[in-house]
């Protein structure tokens, strides 16, 4: 294992508060905490810092170290590339790159077939938007821009992935005003359905006829598509009902727009099943996906369309898609993206996904019936949430002055785990996590809800 000293540790944490910009996190407050913290080793479930704690990594980095940390066959792959080809003369490709988009053909639902591959996940949301603006134009309908996504959703950084997200956990005031023509219907979320539906399939039905109600007042000869994310994690692991995904792909094919799966989370076996859209048997027209593509070896994504809509960039040089992403299609990433897909299939990880899927939810309803700030939990596959509560008769959130997600962070990491407590939250390990592995998290999270519970007077 790699060893820091004291001072060595020190020195890097100063570094990084005067010169590098850490996600989410502003200098002032990391250095209070005596943070970032820096992590410099991973194998499995487990991480260790740069001071030599250890912890279990119940959040998959971003929900995307699918096949687990510290994979030297990955390694191993990327360097094989390396030595041969890292890069290719502008307007050809590669050989990894080839295989990769044959490989996802074959493993993505129905007739998704030709991929244009990004280097992650922002990148591959906005260019299912630009795809989906230029093919309404090559078939002779350019009235069609608009584009209908949800709120308590999320899809990338990028403006336009960020005009199509809709959550208070990324604010858009700073870079308003938004890309015109995106609008936001309601989160299937049974538990706190904006459409007061008391199932999940009542919820479903009355939040995707909201979604066609927006279709037909916008006019639906000016709608390009309805983009959502099969389970939508800012408000933690929303599940739909299960006839959403099948009302959705109808209302698309009823007014002739296209439906657009962000898969960047739930893809490649995160849910259970390769792809979350297999669940309920539907194929969208793109399916965008990243991080578990490479399980974050490397930087990774793509844009996956249906070949009726592909085949309308096909049939001469006007006809192509013009858009270039530097790195897409990097034949290193690809070739570690390829390894990483073969070690998923060889070692049944879709299919341990979906057992130890069932068995943390199990543990998480245990935990519910013993603690009354849990409101709820759901899940599928090893996307898990629930919801943290004040009352679980209302389902009133604690009071931000509570600092709820600020203890529970810090109490999960206190106790070897690293998850984002909040009012809602996402629990999402490694697909290869194992049934011991599981208790421990669920332990832990016993601990600290209890502990959580009493010091806010809430047990």
């Amino acid at each position: 294992m790699a060893t820091h000293t004291e001072t060595e540790v020190d020195a890097l944490t100063e570094s990084a508060l005067e010169h590098l910009w850490v996600y989410l996190r502003e200098p002032s407050d990391m250095a209070e905490k005596g943070e970032p913290q820096i992590f410099v080793e991973g194998k499995g479930v487990h991480v260790t810092d740069a001071r030599g704690n250890e912890y279990i990594d119940a959040m998959s980095g971003l929900w995307l170290k699918n096949v687990g940390y510290g994979r030297h066959e990955i390694a191993d792959a990327a360097y094989a590339q390396m030595l041969k080809l890292t890069y290719m003369p502008m307007g050809t490709t590669n050989e990894p790159a080839v295989l990769l988009a044959e490989k996802i053909a074959s493993i993505t639902p129905g007739d998704l077939s030709r991929c244009f591959f990004t280097s992650g996940g922002s990148e591959s949301v906005e260019t299912a938007i630009k795809l989906a603006r230029a093919y309404f134009k090559r078939v002779g309908e350019p009235t069609r821009y608009k584009f209908i996504s949800r709120k308590g959703s999320y899809h990338g950084a990028t403006m336009g992935a960020l005009a199509l997200g809709g959550t208070p956990g990324f604010p858009k005031q700073d870079y308003e005003p938004m890309m015109p023509g995106f609008f936001h219907g309601p989160q299937p979320h049974p538990y706190r359905c904006e459409y007061g539906g008391t199932t999940p399939e009542e919820c479903a039905e009355r939040c995707a006829n909201a979604i066609e109600e927006i279709i037909k007042f916008q006019g639906p000869d000016t709608v390009a598509a309805v983009v959502a994310e099969p389970i939508s994690s800012p408000y933690g692991a929303v599940v739909p009902g299960p006839n959403y995904w099948p009302m959705l792909r109808e209302i698309c094919d009823r007014y002739g727009c296209l439906l657009i799966a962000d898969e960047v989370i739930t893809g490649f076996g995160r849910t259970g099943k390769m792809f979350a859209c297999d669940h309920w048997g539907i194929t969208p027209d793109i399916m965008t996906v990243a991080k578990g593509l490479t399980s974050g070896y490397i930087p990774m994504g793509g844009a996956i369309l249906r070949k009726p809509i592909a085949d309308a960039f096909v049939g001469s040089p006007q006809a192509a898609f013009k858009h270039v992403i530097t790195f897409g299609g990097h034949p290193v990433a690809a070739a570690a993206a390829l390894k990483n897909i073969q070690i998923m299939e060889e070692e049944g990880m879709v299919e341990n996904s979906a057992r130890m899927g069932r068995y943390l939810l199990d543990g998480l309803e245990e935990l519910k019936e013993k603690h009354q700030i849990i409101g709820d939990v759901r899940g599928l596959g090893l996307l898990c949430g629930l919801d943290i509560v004040k009352d679980r008769q209302t389902k009133e959130p604690f009071p931000a002055e509570a600092n709820l997600g600020a203890r529970l962070t810090q109490g999960f990491s206190d106790n070897g785990i690293i998850l984002r407590g909040g009012d809602a939250m996402n629990i999402a390990p490694p697909l290869c996590v194992t049934a011991g592995e599981i208790d421990e998290i669920v332990t832990v999270f016993d601990k600290v809800i209890t502990q959580t519970a009493r010091d806010l007077g809430a047990e």
